[in-house]
């Protein structure tokens, strides 16, 4: 089994009491929407985790829009929420997966395996009849204990290293307008780390907005999956976590994330930046 499960999957354990369900849904453009949305209809029991209050920490000169939240403060809201290292966990949104798949891979660095992402969006689950509710629960409290995965995330340092090593391939989650350097209206200098391969995240997703099959994955990430090494980035170390997450789905297992993305590496004025396809 992967790391991605269907909506009967989900519905069939929604009342498990080792079962966590958490809703992820956040919009860049208007920060309060997401929990506004919960508020008013989510899957039963499900808790909220917000991208920028949770899954994120202060913005500093260097490290990216969406750095690393402090890990103790992270551990403590998933002990609130009542998430131990034995509890299987189901992360969803309503943006594609890409808030899921930031919450799935953080579960990742902190060493916990039990954690999936629901294959299509709330809006499709909701209009699919299944269950939702209003009422906002609070589980009973559970201790999670953190074991940091280092290896899940590459470091700048080890970025940089990767530009001369043919055995790593950089891969690049953005859309083609900013990844080819026509504009970059999020991070203001346009283009992309030199070498990198353009995957743009959305092309994981059916149009239907749901994840294509293991099969399908492979066929998309065909070109690199002989690669030592894969590093995923984007414009701050969200949707890289899809690519991630869809590389495992087809059954490739040492992709990284490079947290600060292209809005860490545009700060270094040192660092080279390439344009084009």
């Amino acid at each position: 089994m992967g790391y991605i499960v269907s909506s009967d999957w989900l519905e069939g354990r929604i009342d498990d009491n080792n079962v966590r369900i958490v809703d992820c849904r956040f919009y860049l453009d208007n920060s309060e929407r997401g929990y506004k949305e919960y508020k008013e209809s989510h899957i039963p029991n499900a808790v909220y985790f917000d991208l920028e209050q949770d899954l994120s920490g202060k913005k500093e000169a260097h490290g990216g829009r969406h750095p690393l939240p402090d890990m103790e403060t992270f551990t403590d809201k998933l002990s609130e929420a009542g998430i131990d290292n034995e509890t299987i966990v189901i992360a969803y949104d309503d943006q594609g997966g890409m808030m899921a798949a930031r919450f799935w891979w953080m579960l990742q660095y902190v060493g916990h395996e039990k954690v999936f992402v629901l294959d299509r969006p709330f809006t499709k689950w909701k209009n699919e009849g299944k269950p939702v509710e209003q009422e906002m629960k609070t589980p009973p409290k559970k201790t999670f204990q953190p074991h940091i995965e280092a290896n899940q995330e590459a470091p700048l340092e080890e970025v940089k290293l990767a530009l001369h090593d043919e055995d790593v391939a950089i891969i690049d989650a953005r859309d083609e307008e900013r990844f080819s350097g026509k504009k970059d209206e999020v991070d203001g200098k346009p283009g992309h780390i030199p070498g990198a391969k353009h995957y743009f995240w959305k092309n994981i997703l059916d149009e239907n907005g749901v994840w294509k099959k293991d099969e399908m994955l492979k066929d998309y990430f065909q070109d690199i999956l002989d690669k030592k090494e894969i590093i995923s980035y984007c414009g701050s170390g969200v949707t890289a976590c899809v690519n991630v997450l869809a590389l495992k789905e087809a059954g490739y297992d040492n992709a990284r994330v490079y947290v600060g993305s292209w809005s860490d590496w545009v700060t270094y004025d040192d660092l080279p930046v390439e344009d084009g396809k």
